[in-house]
């Protein structure tokens, strides 16, 4: 019977233990709900029940002072912490509720915990712990490290348009757009219904409150349920090099615009670029035939087309002659004078520029041309009337350099007329004379006479060649300084015979 009873106490014993032992523990009934524990005595501490305040920590005084509900509580800290919940009941689902700071820089998070029936809400300093809710911002997190230390804004925004989330670069362009106290669930970028298609680039460009500088970044936005990811990406270095350089090409076509010369520069890709006024006044190209960019070879097809190029034998030669003309512009060899079919002419040159592109210049010389040719057929008259002359003639300069001589002069002193291209001066004259004559003075004073400038008379004096020859020598001043000397071989002896008796 002993043993029975024995029995029995110790299979009460051990059932009862097992039950103590399985049974649900409950946390301890702390009346200050941690309040007053280590952890968090100088983290500010919200205790509610549903929406109503029930007590706070004496630190939360501070700048908290009107919070009397969770909406007080929460219209104060949207601004830092944008995912904090609506309503308590979140935080009765999900049980505890980690809210992390939308600047990184802030070394706070709040937490929210649902302790029987009593929702507490803990403003936790993070100076010297780790974050807590590993899974939602983990500090050795390195997706969440490099987007924090992107050098480009990135920033997530709700279906509503307020920014839930953003890396450092946000706050920092936030804040020196709208000043330190910036709110920054408020969008920086200004939204456009057309950023929202995958994958497309905006640019967009945001103004500073205090400054009035302009910023200019590319937009990309990537959805995300209902939610958008942003990334802005500076390009105000860019976008200064376009404008520098619209206002350098806009100078540059002020400035060609004065000029008579046509210019026409192809880039890399061989499309007219840039050309002036002056190049439809001379190609008679119409202006919205060369504002479309015409390739370089519909271009001169053009200019063939209006019989303003020379026109070649065959369409084989032309096609040729292009590739001659590109490859001499490219190395800045190509220079040609173009003689048109209305009878103008044109001078066309070839330079390269930079970045492969090409500039080609047309210049009308058709009065020069006109001018140059009349100079050589008025020289050309003169030489044929100086070659008809008997007498033997050579005109120099002012600067006592041959610059005529006709036929029977080269006849008379056995000189080439080839000899006229290779300067002759009055002292290599005069000793070529003196060579072929007896002796006189006479070469000293013709020197001495070409290189006088005032007091100039004409003279003459007899001379006698080594072969006998009796000549009348005449040096006469001429304009400009010139002098012309002839060598007269008709009535020589009557003319002799009346300068010896003049005394001459």
């Amino acid at each position: 019977m002993a043993d029975w009873i024995i029995l029995g106490l110790i299979s009460l014993a051990t059932s009862s233990f097992a039950v103590l032992w399985l049974a649900p523990r409950r946390r301890r009934n702390d009346p200050t709900y941690g309040m007053l524990s280590t952890a968090s005595i100088f983290d500010a501490v919200f205790l509610f029940d549903g929406t109503k305040l029930l007590a706070h920590s004496d630190i939360a005084l501070a700048g908290y002072e009107n919070v009397t509900d969770w909406d007080g509580l929460r219209l104060l800290l949207r601004r830092d912490f944008p995912e904090f919940p609506a309503t308590p009941d979140v935080i009765c689902s999900e049980g505890s509720v980690t809210v992390p700071a939308i600047d990184r820089a802030i070394n706070r998070e709040v937490l929210c915990e649902w302790i029987d029936g009593v929702v507490r809400v803990q403003l936790r300093d993070l100076s010297e712990q780790p974050r807590s809710g590993q899974s939602r911002d983990a500090a050795g997190d390195p997706m969440r490290l490099a987007m924090d230390k992107a050098p480009y804004p990135v920033w997530l925004h709700d279906a509503e348009g307020k920014v839930r989330w953003c890396n450092a670069a946000y706050v920092t362009l936030a804040r020196r757009i709208r000043g330190p106290g910036a709110d920054l669930t408020a969008p920086v970028f200004p939204r456009n219904e057309d950023d929202g298609l995958p994958g497309k680039k905006t640019r967009v460009s945001i103004t500073a409150d205090d400054s009035g500088q302009k910023m200019w970044f590319d937009l990309s936005l990537v959805p995300r349920d209902a939610e958008t990811l942003c990334y802005a990406v500076d390009v105000n270095a860019i976008v200064e090099a376009e404008i520098a350089q619209r206002k350098f090409v806009q100078t540059l076509a002020k400035t060609f615009a004065q000029l008579s010369i046509g210019l026409a520069i192809f880039d890399r890709n061989r499309q007219l670029a840039l050309f002036n006024p002056a190049l439809v006044d001379l190609t008679t190209l119409p202006a919205d035939f060369l504002s479309c960019r015409p390739g370089i070879s519909s271009f001169f097809d053009r200019l063939r087309n209006h019989n303003m190029m020379p026109e070649p034998k065959n369409y084989r030669g032309w096609r040729s002659q292009m590739n001659a003309l590109l490859e001499g512009a490219q190395d800045g060899s190509y220079q040609e004078t173009w003689s048109l079919p209305s009878g103008s002419v044109y001078s066309v040159s070839g330079r390269p520029h930079p970045d492969g592109a090409v500039a080609f210049l047309f210049e009308d010389i058709t009065a020069e041309i006109t001018l140059t040719r009349r100079f050589r057929s008025e020289l050309e008259l003169v030489q044929a009337i100086l070659d008809k002359l008997a007498d033997a003639i050579a005109v120099f300069s002012a600067d006592g350099t041959l610059a005529f001589s006709n036929f029977a002069y080269h006849r008379l002193w056995g000189t080439s007329d080839e000899s006229g291209f290779v300067q002759v001066s009055v002292i290599d004259a005069t000793r070529m004379w003196q060579d072929r004559c007896a002796a006189t003075p006479i070469w000293g004073e013709i020197r001495d006479f070409v290189d006088m400038r005032e007091n100039r008379a004409e003279w003459s004096a007899p001379i006698r060649t080594r072969t006998g020859l009796q000549l009348i020598c005449t040096v006469s001043p001429i304009q400009n300084g010139a002098t012309i000397v002839r060598f007269a071989t008709g009535a020589a002896e009557t003319e002799i015979h009346e300068l010896e008796q003049a005394g001459v």
